[in-house]
């Protein structure tokens, strides 16, 4: 566990005021086999969970009784088939006295309180289930299908969970941090090994186990590529190519389970080519843009569309685009190389509560979500508020597919200069993303040593490497 016991049980208390009335259930998860029951994936425990209980074991659910103020550490003990192949772990109620939860039971009283309180017309809150398994138990305990269980899923509970999980502690922080210390590791070894002939899949191989071997885990799978251009390149066993960019977007998770998520883009051969210097530096200057704006009460929108327009501008001196830059980021023209959002929440999860419905993480009643193309992936739009984890992470992008699909049915044809980009069409992307913390007065950079991201210093950096 992380935290005291004493942090747990506050959690929970301000969780129940906040939620008022009912019965909550928190539901852990459990092991998930990868291709036959005993053979499994790496075990990670729910966020939600892992937030307010600091327990790591599978097959455990949380009770909090509102209504009667009494809460439940749900859960079979293991048997000794289990330690005989595991070891020994403590007994639920050891695990409940260790979050300071009073009472513990079998699984098999968690239908009898459910009953109980459905018995009395009492209100059953749970979170937006994405596991097949607590699909199931959840339909078991409540009958709702799993068809109809993210939208009878606790609005209150969502937001409940939300605005504590939003607000990172001094002590998450610390947390986040060391798993940037991780992240820092992976992306200088992954720039050191950056040549031609090594391929993708060595590179992130070699990072992931970094990762593992330093912590819990990689904070999602590493991406790693030349096709920069691919939001979600995944490594290949295709060699590294001279003249080509290296796009790795890549975190760690601690063993507790914080995460950290940078990317960085490097030139094959050390040195990047004047073209591909004229965007990286469009990128460069657009990610410390919004380092200047973004502090409690901007909202995230505005720090988003302030890019944009940076980027607009910048790219109309390269007579990529052309016209009104207020109107052709009005139209959403800026999205042919820039098609996602400027960064997420990132905590607990590397998209921090991304799973409870992203209309109540990121956004309100003031700013909604956005179904323009390219805007529709900003994950967050509202105010920001001091303690608030966010990343920062700018790009631009040269999309074959999408540059002959606006072409030829003359999208933002008024503000691309479509002759110009055919000739940038094998590009490939770039991306600059960092983690950020919103401050009191404006925001910082979360970790203690800096991967190597301006342009001096990334040929710098590259030119130390050892054959």
């Amino acid at each position: 566990m992380l935290f005291d016991k004493d942090t747990y049980t506050a959690r929970r208390n301000r969780l129940a005021r906040q939620v008022k009335e009912g019965i909550i259930l928190l539901f852990g998860n459990n092991d998930t086999p990868v291709n036959y029951p005993s053979n499994v994936y790496k075990y990670r425990q729910d966020s939600s969970f892992l937030y307010f209980y600091g327990q790591h074991r599978e097959g455990l659910v949380g009770v909090i009784d509102i209504d009667n103020k009494k809460e439940y550490l749900i859960g079979n003990d293991v048997d000794i088939e289990d330690i005989v192949w595991l070891g020994s772990v403590d007994h639920v109620s050891e695990l409940a006295m260790q979050s300071g939860v009073k009472e513990s039971a079998p699984m098999s009283k968690l239908a009898e309180l459910v009953n109980q309180a459905k018995a009395q017309g009492r209100k059953i809150h749970f979170l937006p289930p994405y596991r097949h398994d607590q699909m199931i138990q959840i339909m078991d305990l409540t009958g709702i299908h799993p068809s109809q269980q993210r939208n009878k899923a606790s609005l209150a509970l969502i937001m409940a969970v939300v605005d504590q999980r939003a607000v990172k502690t001094p002590a998450e922080i610390e947390e986040i941090e060391r798993a940037c210390a991780i992240g820092y590791e992976m992306h200088t070894t992954a720039m050191r090994l950056c040549r031609a002939g090594v391929s993708e899949q060595y590179i992130a191989g070699v990072i992931n186990g970094i990762a593992s071997g330093k912590g819990c885990m990689p904070s999602f799978p590493s991406i790693l590529t030349m096709h920069g251009e691919i939001m979600h390149g995944y490594p290949s066993p295709n060699p590294l190519e001279s003249g080509r960019l290296m796009l790795c977007d890549a975190g760690a998770e601690t063993n507790e389970n914080y995460c950290s998520d940078n990317t960085r883009t490097t030139p094959v051969d050390g040195k990047f080519t004047a073209q591909q210097k004229e965007i990286y530096s469009i990128v460069e200057e657009c990610h410390d843009h919004a380092l200047t704006i973004a502090r409690p009460n901007v909202k995230w929108w505005d720090v988003h569309m302030s890019v944009a327009r940076l980027m607009t501008d910048r790219l109309k001196e390269l007579g990529l685009m052309k016209g009104d830059t207020e109107e052709a980021v009005r139209n959403g023209a800026h999205a042919m190389f820039f098609p996602h959002g400027l960064g997420h929440m990132m905590g607990l999860d590397v998209h921090d509560m991304e799973g409870l419905g992203q209309q109540y993480v990121g956004f309100d009643d003031e700013v909604q979500p956005s179904t323009q193309f390219g805007t529709n992936c900003l994950r967050c739009g509202r105010r920001l508020q001091e303690g608030w984890v966010m990343t920062d992470e700018p790009g631009i992008y040269f999309i074959p597919a999408l540059i002959d699909e606006w072409k030829n049915k003359g999208i933002n044809k008024d503000f691309i200069n479509f002759e110009l980009l055919e000739t940038y069409r094998n590009f490939g992307g770039i991306r600059i993303e960092n983690d950020i913390l919103i401050t009191a007065t404006g925001c910082r950079m979360l970790g203690h040593d800096r991967i190597p991201y301006h342009i001096k210093d990334v040929e710098d950096f590259m030119a130390q490497r050892t054959n």
